[in-house]
């Protein structure tokens, strides 16, 4: 008896031996490579425009389509205050203006990725105009703010003065990214293709100092000066495009009071302004910029003050408005828009962003109107006192007097300068994000860099098969159920 049990755990023990090596071996053979998911980066971009700065957070897979990141939008932070032009009596606080927003952008990117987070500054109009002004203040403005950035754990790039082209350029890829005109995602291939028929769209960007017009004209640029040239996933793309300084609506504000100013008067007529309302300036206020900082004997009494006396003429602010504009310098030209600028024929659709679109939407001109509503919902909103026009009390009540100046120069931009008429004024969409990704330069200026960042190698380790790993822990685990049942044996033996 005692013999058979002895044979029996004997046997027992063998057969776990035998399957303690067959699992051993299953477990070690059959190792194929497997590529790991490819890691996330990501860059940081402000847009410090003439009247604010904004920052915008990026992410992308190492992984690239065609040498070109697919990227997202994580974060959008407003910084609080003016732009930093603003701050060129007090450089300083124009680094400080961002920390806020640095710290956020700090708590959405993983601490072991920070200090590989490339950040860039990229300064519009305001700055422009600044160093135009003086541009030893505009490099200690930069200065200021690349020491703050420094501060911080990340790999920052540099901050520096962007042209108005690159400007508009990098609109444009914005819009045509957010709305797949470059590529999109196949299910069925299971990767990034280019859409067989891909509707590349225009960028009509107008912000606080500068305006720009971004399209792909029907005929080559080639001939253009206005011309930008952009690879992006494995494709060229030729586009026009052309900014222009003192365009911007707030600049346009400035010069439009000045031109209504008469010598010696202290109470001036402005038909754009709101029956009612009045404003008192210093005429030592237009001398703070080169838009209107001229030799106009207008401005030679000193700082005396005057009144602007909204009228409420909506004809009359109209034409206040395409005084603003040198049309004669284009002679007969149709290739020609006003100041001597030439430009193609607009074709197909555009996105009007930024001031375009809170303008029309503060007017509920955001959804497709006719060009017939358009001018008559303008008109009559012109006409209105300025009792009537301040009821919104959650609009900042600086902007409201603005509004019928401002919707009068976009029509005189789109119309009578890029030229848009009734039949293509219906190409015209005015909205501020597609997605969930706010409509300006920077994505398009982060995608357009992540050219220059090298692509992450595939990061590769060994990996079993998952059906064999699965029958390796099977024998191992009837291993071990042998095991306990021998120990048993030779416990009762």
């Amino acid at each position: 008896m005692f013999a058979h049990k002895k044979h029996f755990t004997n046997a027992i023990v063998g057969a776990l031996v035998a399957l303690s090596i067959i699992a051993l071996v299953l477990s070690l053979v059959n190792i194929e490579d497997v590529t790991l998911p490819p890691t996330v980066k990501y860059g940081m971009v402000f847009d410090a425009g003439s009247s604010h700065t904004s920052l915008f957070v990026y992410e992308w897979d190492s992984d690239k389509e065609n040498d070109t990141g697919v990227v997202s939008q994580t974060l959008s932070c407003e910084v609080q205050g003016q732009g930093i032009s603003s701050y060129a009596n007090d450089p300083p606080k124009a680094g400080d203006s961002l920390r806020e927003c640095l710290d956020k952008a700090l708590k959405v990117v993983p601490a072991a990725k920070q200090r590989d987070v490339p950040a860039y500054l990229g300064a519009t109009a305001g700055m422009r105009l600044l160093r135009e002004q003086n541009s030893s203040v505009a490099d200690q403005v930069l200065a200021e703010v690349a020491k703050t950035m420094r501060e911080y754990p990340v790999a920052f790039k540099g901050a520096q003065i962007l042209t108005g082209e690159e400007e508009g350029a990098y609109g444009w890829i914005t819009i045509n990214y957010l709305l797949d005109s470059f590529t999109k995602y196949s299910p069925k291939a299971h990767t990034w293709v280019r859409p067989e028929a891909a509707n590349i769209l225009g960028a009509l960007d107008l912000g606080g100092a500068s305006t720009q017009i971004s399209f792909m004209p029907r005929d080559s640029v080639i001939n253009w000066n206005d011309a930008s040239k952009f690879m992006l996933y494995g494709y060229n793309y030729n586009i026009y495009t052309h900014s222009y300084l003192c365009y911007g609506q707030n600049e346009m504000l400035k010069r439009l009071a000045k031109e209504l100013i008469e010598d010696l008067h202290t109470r001036i007529d402005h038909p754009c302004y709101p029956k009612d309302y009045n404003e008192t300036i210093s005429l030592s206020s237009f001398r703070t910029s080169p838009c209107t900082n001229q030799s106009d004997p207008r401005l030679i009494h000193g700082d005396r003050n005057v009144t602007l006396e909204g009228r409420g003429n909506a004809s009359g602010c109209l034409a206040a408005v395409q005084k603003l504009f040198n049309f004669s310098a284009c002679g007969q030209s149709q290739d020609c828009t006003f100041d001597g600028v030439s430009q193609p024929p607009v074709s197909g659709q555009f996105i009007a962003f930024s001031a375009f679109y809170y303008n029309f939407e503060f007017l509920n001109l955001t959804e497709g109107q006719s060009l017939a509503t358009v001018r008559k919902t303008i008109k009559h909103f012109c006409t209105r006192s300025w009792e009537d026009v301040r009821a919104p009390q959650w609009e900042n009540p600086e902007r409201l007097p603005k509004y019928c100046a401002n919707a009068n120069y976009i029509l005189t931009l789109l119309l009578d300068a890029y030229k848009f008429n009734e039949t293509s004024w219906n190409n015209i969409f005015f909205q501020m994000k597609a997605g969930r990704a706010d409509i300006g330069w920077t994505l398009g200026y982060m995608l357009n860099l992540t050219n220059m960042i090298p692509a992450e190698a595939p990061v590769r380790m060994k990996g079993h098969v998952p059906s064999l790993w699965a029958a390796a822990v099977t024998f191992i685990v009837l291993t071990l159920a042998l095991g306990l049942a021998a120990l048993l044996l030779l416990l009762w033996v």
